[in-house]
C-alpha cells in the first residue's frame, strides 16, 4: 500500500503490484516495458545502490518519496527483505472482480479461481501459464493466497507485471459473484470420475485451483457444480497445482482454436 493509499483511503492494490528490496526496485525502473508510479525510500537509508535507484527514479521522472522503516516495512507487507526501498508498479490489466463481470458482454469466458495458495512458486507460474494460454481472468484473492510480491513476480519470469489478475477480498467472495453471474464452477480433483478432456464447459466457466495441503476452502466447495479430473497413468496420483492449471489452460487454448478453425 502506498501513502496515497493512507491519506485518501483509496487501496491501491487493485491497480499496482507493489514490490521491496534494492535490486528488484532497480530492476523495474530499468524496464521500460514496465510504468513505475512512484517509488518510497526509509527515512535514513543511504549507499550507491539507493543512489543508482534515485538516479533511475529521476531519469523516468517517477515520484520518490521518503517515510519512516517501519512504514516502508508496513507497505511492503514483509519485515525482513524490504531493505528499505519499495515501488508501486501499474499492472495493467490488474482490476476488481466485480469489475471484469460489470458488462456481460466483455466479462471473461474462463476465469481461474486460486483458493488458498500459500506458495508464490506455485502463484507465479500459475499467472504465467495462464497468460501464456489466453486465458483473460485469473482470481487472486487478497487474503488466503500469496501476496503478489517479487517472489511471485520471479516465479512468474515477470509475466506477473502483465497477467490478467481479478482481485477479491476472498476465494468466497468470488464464488459468490461469479455464482450470482451465471458462471458454473469446476474443481479439480483427482478422484472425479469424468475429466477435463471429455466435459462439456459451455461458453462461461471458472475453474477452481485449491490448496495442496487443505484442498478448497468450504465455502467454495459449497458453490462446486462438478469436480473433474486430470487422467493419470503410471502409478501417478496427483500434479502439482501449477501443473494441473498447465494442463488445464492448455486445453482450453486447444479448445478454443479447434472451435475457430
Amino acid at each position: 500500500m502506498t501513502l496515497d493509499a493512507v491519506t485518501s483511503g483509496i487501496s491501491p492494490k487493485d491497480r499496482f503490484l507493489t514490490i521491496y528490496g534494492r535490486k528488484p526496485v532497480l530492476e523495474a525502473l530499468a524496464d521500460r516495458d514496465l510504468r513505475v508510479d512512484k517509488v518510497i525510500l526509509a527515512e535514513g537509508i543511504r549507499g550507491p545502490v539507493v543512489e543508482e535507484i534515485k538516479e533511475a527514479a529521476a531519469d523516468r521522472a517517477v515520484r520518490v518519496q521518503r517515510a519512516s522503516a517501519h512504514r516502508v516495512k508496513v507497505l511492503a507487507g514483509n519485515g525482513r527483505h524490504d531493505q528499505g526501498v519499495v515501488a508501486d508498479v501499474v499492472a495493467p490489466r490488474m482490476r476488481p472482480l466485480a469489475d471484469a463481470l460489470d458488462d456481460p458482454a466483455t466479462a471473461p469466458q474462463h476465469i481461474l479461481l486460486l483458493d488458498g495458495l500459500t506458495t508464490p512458486a506455485n502463484v507465479g507460474m500459475i499467472l504465467r501459464t495462464a497468460t501464456a494460454a489466453g486465458i483473460n481472468g485469473v482470481v487472486v484473492p487478497h487474503r488466503g493466497v500469496a501476496s503478489l510480491d517479487p517472489l511471485v513476480v520471479k516465479a512468474s519470469a515477470g509475466v506477473a507485471f502483465h497477467a490478467p489478475v481479478l482481485r477479491t477480498r476472498t476465494a468466497g467472495e468470488a464464488a459468490e459473484m461469479l455464482t450470482e453471474a451465471g458462471y458454473p464452477l469446476y474443481a479439480l480433483e483427482a478422484a472425479a470420475e469424468e475429466t477435463i478432456f471429455d466435459a462439456d464447459f459451455g461458453s462461461r466457466a471458472v475453474f477452481v485451483l485449491g490448496s495442496e495441503t487443505s484442498g478448497l476452502s468450504e465455502e467454495v466447495r459449497s458453490r462446486i457444480a462438478q469436480p473433474l479430473s486430470i487422467p493419470m497413468e503410471g502409478s501417478v496420483e496427483s500434479l502439482n497445482v501449477a501443473s494441473a492449471a498447465a494442463v488445464l489452460c492448455f486445453e482450453l487454448l486447444r479448445r478454443r482454436r479447434s472451435a475457430r478453425s
